[in-house]
């Protein structure tokens, strides 16, 4: 049951972790420009954003495919 989890790169990554960690990155007008989402954009705080993200999967998935490749690319 759990063989499933340890290959999945997100597994013990609360969402919250991984928004602070890019909005510390890039920062909000270019997570906004990334990733457009309207929560991004006006007057964006964790707290609005992730109650988006987690009732809008298609916005959720496309800000963890963000962390991903950020997480990819690092040495």
């Amino acid at each position: 049951m759990g063989g499933n989890q340890q290959h999945n790169p997100l597994h013990g990554v609360t969402l919250e972790a991984l928004l602070t960690e890019l909005v510390a990155a890039y920062g909000w007008p270019e997570l906004a420009r990334r990733v457009e989402v309207r929560c991004f954009f006006n007057e964006p705080s964790i707290k609005s954003c992730l109650k988006f993200l987690r009732k809008t999967p298609w916005a959720r998935e496309k800000v963890e495919a963000l962390y991903l490749a950020r997480q990819q690319a690092r040495p």
